[in-house]
């Protein structure tokens, strides 16, 4: 998927398929390639899924937060001609989404989150990142899984050289200072877009309360769970995730 990058402007995304625009948007660890199985799967079912690359680390400081990243999410969805969409967005990323819910409700056709920050503190910020451990960068990679075996060498080394980038060191930090300070529960309520909350049962960076929780203020939601699953459902179980999430947009007529 990365090779396959369309690059207009300020803008780097993934593009396939013809139908209602589902954007999807990576987590702070997360590339392009964790969604493949949705990308690979939706296109033959009437959607056109996008994933833009989100301005992480190139953005400065002063925009190095979710406000920022949401109100780029809505640039981008200007930029492409698209009237409204479905957005998808994991950890970071559904959190990103949820603010742009909370932003431009009239941009939103259905929102669905997965293992999303914006509710719970921890997300991101535990004594993380530890540079240049990277036993410890291991253990916090595969932590992420319910199957640790999911976090391959090069998922690892990935999150290592990150950790060990100074510059990237410190938009992750500012990112997660921001995640806490963007805390989502009093917005919820007032957000009434379909929201679908597909999450692993064995999540160990958002736990499952804290889907119950989101179920509990989104005033139109439904929540699903994957079993023997942890922080990125979407990795793990794809046939599954797919499934669940198709079933959910024919409910919800998107």
């Amino acid at each position: 998927m990365e090779h396959d990058l369309k690059k207009e402007g300020k803008y780097k995304y993934y593009e396939a398929g013809e139908g209602t625009p589902i954007i999807i948007l990576h987590g702070l660890m997360g590339g392009l390639s964790n969604f493949d199985g949705v990308a690979d799967y939706f296109p033959k079912h009437g959607y056109k899924v996008v994933i833009p690359e989100l301005p992480i680390y190139t953005q400065s400081i002063l925009k190095t937060n979710v406000k920022a990243f949401a109100r780029y999410v809505k640039d981008f969805i200007t930029y492409k001609g698209f009237e409204r969409v479905i957005l998808l967005g994991n950890s970071l990323g559904g959190h990103i989404a949820l603010y742009h819910t909370k932003m431009y409700p009239e941009k939103m056709l259905g929102l669905i989150i997965t293992g999303s920050s914006g509710l719970y503190e921890n997300a991101m910020g535990d004594s993380y990142p530890r540079r240049g451990d990277y036993d410890y960068i291991q253990k916090k990679a595969e932590d992420v899984f319910y199957d640790p075996k999911i976090a391959t060498k090069e998922i690892i080394d990935e999150v290592y050289t990150m950790a060990n980038d100074r510059i990237k060191l410190i938009k992750t930090l500012t990112i997660a200072k921001s995640a806490i300070r963007h805390n989502m529960a009093k917005d919820l309520p007032k957000m009434h877009v379909p929201t679908c909350i597909i999450w692993g049962k064995n999540d160990k960076v958002t736990p499952p309360e804290v889907a119950v929780e989101f179920d509990k203020l989104l005033p139109n939601s439904s929540l699903y769970w994957i079993d023997k699953c942890g922080h990125a459902a979407m990795m793990e179980h794809p046939d599954e995730f797919n499934e669940v999430m198709h079933d959910w947009l024919k409910k919800a007529n998107l």
